[in-house]
């Protein structure tokens, strides 16, 4: 067969639940980012904890990778289904590596490699994931030696004879591999780089995690749904290190975000994690915060709706829930993180902007952002900060004191003399319940007045490529690093990239350029363009091209190019 990659090598290794799809994923990833070679990993799954057909694509690059594409150079199936699930993904240049007898195959490029009879000779055939492990990191030319030595560390916990078989299994799908890696029938020669050995290796949902412990987040109240839950187990983890951090799972998520309101306004910082349909029950409690002008963190990430949709599937469907949730009208801040070092900085950035503005900070994600993973460089923490707003207050203390720039000193009880009152129903400068008109009016232009300044202050998009552009691509969120990719990778030019981090409110300036485009393209996961029409609400600008996708499935580069160029 002889083929060689050099530069970029995409690996999809497929089965049904409980075939442990997940860990061969997690070994591999961690094995081959500490000897040293970039990666990328995502999955894609469907909603049942046995059967079905799951996958997982690991990138591996010379250079950083860190993004979903189409093309599958080596596919590994545990599963005949898992290849007609995989059909639209498989070419001519595709190579299947499967036992053939066991899954029924007939491929010109399959390679036949006794996986099932092996790990049945070592005890079962639980161990054919293992042995798939092995075989892959054969190609890559690491030492047998370093197998021994990842497999204790990796299952360390388990009993003797376990780690044992688990040893035998990646040793002798080693072998089976080297056999095609000494021939040079099939060997992946990807430079490794020993800077690389200490990048951190992480996902969305840890690095929101991480983000929102460096912004003094000292407690989490939420009721699982995935794919918001992660970041509920990542605290969870990190909590065992981090012993001043409570993680409560509530009985639902309207005890969930009142638990959370009940925080900040004792002086915690707590965030809540869910996603659409989740948030959907926690609503009022928002509308609730909007009216305390209590500080609030809420993490949405998105799956496919209406109702329970597609609910391990990714999409950009819940900007207009966050911008319209909660009745009544107040200001709020969304964010919409594009990688994992923004997730990282923009987690930490939320729980500051809470504190300051006094209003809820919601950041939005997707199941494709969450469940990805790359290798990055170790955070700078050197400009982190957490900023804390609230006084010490006085005998003649007033919650909701009228200020020129609408935010009012806020004291939490028993730190000073005053009576910290607070009040779900309009109230006066005190807190206490009113139905005094003239004051209505008057709290509410001081609520209201907060948006100005949170537009002043607002993340102004990031420019990819030259400032003096003809045509605009406008992403957001997840989108950030296929997009990125794929116009890298294009033959398009006088095309830039405008990538939005803050989603509302817009700062001032967005208008202008978006003036500057003879041709602006939107690209997002929904079915309406939900960002294009609050780009056109808020410049009056409007946005006709917009490359839209609400399958479930995260945008490929190859795809993104095609779409991309008929456009221009």
């Amino acid at each position: 067969m002889g083929k060689i990659f050099k530069d970029d090598v995409s690996i999809v290794l497929s089965g049904e639940a409980g075939q442990g799809i997940q860990t061969i994923e997690k070994i591999l990833t961690k094995i081959l980012k500490e000897e040293g070679f970039n990666v990328f990993a995502t999955k894609e799954y469907m909603s049942r904890i046995r059967g079905g057909s799951n996958s997982t694509e690991i990138r591996v690059g010379s250079d950083t990778v860190r993004t979903h594409i189409n093309k599958i150079d080596l596919l590994l199936p545990l599963t005949k289904k898992s290849v007609d699930h995989l059909e639209n993904r498989i070419d001519t240049e595709t190579i299947i590596i499967a036992e053939k007898e066991t899954l029924n195959l007939d491929n010109k490029n399959l390679i036949d490699i006794p996986i099932f009879k092996i790990a049945n000779e070592i005890g079962s055939k639980i161990y054919s994931n293992i042995v798939a492990v092995g075989f892959v990191l054969s190609l890559f030319g690491i030492e047998k030696e370093q197998l021994k030595k990842h497999m204790e560390n990796y299952f360390a916990k388990k009993s003797k004879d376990i780690i044992q078989k688990n040893i035998q299994a990646i040793e002798k799908g080693y072998d089976e591999g080297k056999k095609l890696y000494s021939s040079e029938d099939l060997k992946i020669q990807i430079k490794n780089n020993e800077e690389t050995k200490d990048n951190l290796l992480i996902n969305g949902n840890d690095a929101v995690a991480l983000g929102a412990l460096a912004g003094g987040c000292d407690s989490i109240f939420s009721y699982p749904m995935t794919p918001g839950t992660g970041v509920l187990l990542s605290l969870a983890n990190f909590s065992q290190k981090f012993d001043d951090i409570l993680v409560e799972q509530a009985e639902d998520e309207i005890a969930a975000i009142n638990m959370a309101i009940g925080g900040w306004y004792a002086g915690a910082r707590s965030m809540v994690t869910t996603s659409g349909g989740g948030f959907s029950l926690m609503e009022e409690g928002v509308s609730l915060a909007g009216m305390l002008e209590s500080p609030m963190v809420i993490h949405i990430a998105q799956r496919p709706g209406p109702a329970t949709g597609l609910p391990t599937r990714t999409a950009q469907e819940d900007l207009n829930l966050a911008l319209y949730s909660g009745h009544g009208e107040f200001p709020r801040i969304i964010y919409a993180p594009g990688n994992i070092e923004d997730a990282f900085f923009i987690a930490q950035k939320a729980f500051n902007e809470a504190d300051k503005y006094q209003v809820p900070v919601f950041l939005l994600t997707d199941q494709y952002f969450v469940d990805s993973y790359y290798n990055v460089k170790k955070f700078n923490l050197d400009n982190i900060k957490i900023e804390k707003y609230f006084i010490k207050t006085d005998k003649n203390y007033k919650r909701y004191k009228i200020t020129e720039n609408g935010i009012s000193p806020r004291g939490i009880p028993n730190y000073g003399e005053g009576i910290v009152g607070v009040d779900s129903d309009e109230h006066d400068e005190y807190g206490h319940i009113t139905e005094d008109l003239d004051i209505r009016i008057k709290m509410m232009d001081k609520r209201m007045g907060k948006l100005d300044l949170l537009k002043e202050n607002a993340i102004m998009p990031e420019i990819i490529g030259s400032e003096d552009f003809k045509n605009l691509i406008i992403s957001w969120g997840s989108n950030y690093n296929s997009v990125k990719e794929a116009l890298k990778k294009s033959k398009i030019k006088n095309t830039s990239i405008l990538h939005f981090t803050q989603l509302y409110p817009l700062n001032n300036k967005v208008k202008d350029l978006l003036k500057k485009a003879e041709k602006i393209i939107v690209v997002e996961n929904n079915a309406t363009g939900q960002f294009a029409n609050l780009l056109k609400l808020e410049t009056n600008i409007n946005i006709d091209n917009r490359i839209l996708k609400y399958d479930g499935m995260p945008f490929s580069v190859e795809e993104l190019i095609k779409k991309i160029e008929e456009i221009i």
